[in-house]
């Protein structure tokens, strides 16, 4: 979708300065330069966020958040914090797919198998009804993180929200476009200082 509405948009202005340029070639040279301007903001806002980067989450506020939804995993937001800066990865993405997988934990599979993630099963994890289950919601973080890195971005180069969800959570068992939407949107409400 937006790669329609970028291009809806960059056909729109180069017909407006094409139209520019037929009626006042002087007007031309000083509409180039607002031409680059837009289409490089335009470019900007539709790069998609990487999840790999520092924490843009304190501990403290971590524990904000997951406190107000009345999640059991209240007071592990360093733990959250510490694996962020241990892998690589920026903490507000794992909040955000907490969030929407379980509501940080409050629902579901992941009351059991303290999981941020709802990782399915696999050899070597002991599982509840087909998830990879925990000793502790740490536990849980430290797989999910492990799992981004390794598997999603060093071995498949898939970096981004855009380009995980769709691997990480099918079309044949999710609303992938809604699931971006989800995490890109709790991820810019929290930077934001938004509970």
């Amino acid at each position: 979708m937006r790669k329609v509405i970028v291009g809806l948009c960059l056909i729109a202005v180069i017909y407006g300065f094409l139209n520019m340029w037929q009626t006042s070639p002087s007007k031309a040279s000083s509409l180039s330069s607002t031409f680059t301007n837009t289409l490089s903001h335009i470019e900007q806002s539709v790069q998609h966020s990487s999840v790999e980067g520092k924490p843009t989450l304190s501990a403290a506020f971590v524990d904000k958040v997951l406190a107000a939804a009345g999640s059991k995993a209240a007071g592990t937001g360093q733990a959250l914090y510490d694996l962020s800066v241990k892998y690589g990865i920026d903490d507000a993405y794992a909040l955000a797919f907490f969030q929407h997988e379980s509501t940080f934990g409050t629902g579901g599979v992941a009351r059991a198998t303290l999981s941020l993630g709802n990782i399915r099963c696999s050899d070597g994890y002991t599982c509840i009804e087909g998830y990879r289950a925990y000793s502790s919601w740490i536990a849980g973080y430290e797989d999910w993180y492990r799992l981004i890195r390794t598997l999603y971005i060093s071995q498949w180069h898939l970096s981004t929200v855009e380009q995980i969800v769709p691997k990480y959570a099918p079309a044949s068992e999710n609303d992938v476009a809604g699931y971006i939407a989800a995490v890109e949107k709790a991820v810019q409400s929290w930077r934001a200082g938004n509970l």
